[in-house]
């Protein structure tokens, strides 16, 4: 058995990177998948390695800043699936823009907050309703460790992070009683595609050396915690930020 079988789950941002691999380990537990995301090659290609490995998947395409395209994501996952038990909320950018605080683009700030942390409260929004008439269910929002600590040159990041972690748990008090769980997970720096890209291997090195563990985290990594804030296993965990970062937080010695 599966630690999700029976469940359907839907995960933004699910195109590729850190939530393309939590689709595939949400589905090859059992869960039934809706893949949203803006890119439409990224998101059908999850879906195909899904498929391909015998379990079920779908993809809509998202913008998760526009209220109607999300009320029509979580309406194609209950009238495709029947109902929606887990909502990860993981789509999110970090524009190329590394400035100060002062020099921030009005523009870059305003899509910032619209993906970080409007895309989140309106995936509870619409998520929530349903998931109250099937008795429950579990939501995993992503934030990062820029919510817990200062990082010069991505005020908005940061903003928009710090305000996912704030947001779910007023959330998460609001509907604990009605068996909704709401949890944040934060990861440290992270072995993507997209890091590797833009660090390249000697950038990566760099900070690496910062965290105690002495590694960057792996993507399976963040799908398993994640896996495990959906499953029943979770049950008692509400309002909850669960830092997964090497130990970086922790230290005295992380700069940039």
């Amino acid at each position: 058995m599966g630690r999700l079988d029976g469940k359907v789950a839907v995960i933004t941002g699910a195109g590729g990177g850190i939530l393309g691999v939590t689709a595939t380990v949400f589905a090859k537990e059992g869960a039934k998948v809706v893949v949203a995301d803006w890119v439409a090659e990224g998101g059908e290609e999850t879906v195909r390695t899904i498929k391909k490995a015998g379990d079920e998947a779908i993809f809509v395409k998202t913008n998760v800043s526009k209220a109607e395209d999300i009320k029509i994501m979580i309406k194609t996952a209950v009238d495709t699936y029947g109902k929606l038990d887990v909502l990860v909320n993981g789509a999110a950018v970090d524009l190329p823009q590394q400035v100060s605080t002062v020099d921030c683009p009005e523009e870059t700030f305003d899509k910032t907050i619209a993906i970080n942390l409007k895309g989140v409260w309106l995936g509870m929004k619409y998520a929530i309703p349903e998931m109250l008439k099937t008795g429950g269910g579990s939501i995993i929002n992503i934030a990062s460790m820029a919510a817990h600590r200062a990082f010069p040159s991505i005020p908005a990041y940061s903003a928009s992070k710090g305000g996912v972690v704030s947001l779910s748990q007023v959330a998460a008090i609001e509907f604990a009683h009605k068996n909704i769980r709401v949890n944040c997970i934060s990861p440290g720096p992270t072995r993507t595609p997209l890091i590797l890209g833009q660090w390249g291997e000697e950038g990566v090195q760099r900070m690496a050396n910062l965290i105690p563990r002495g590694q960057l985290g792996e993507m399976e990594e963040i799908a398993k915690l994640v896996l495990f804030l959906a499953s029943d296993e979770s049950c008692h965990i509400i309002g909850q930020t669960l830092l997964i970062d090497g130990g970086m937080a922790a230290s005295s010695h992380v700069s940039r």
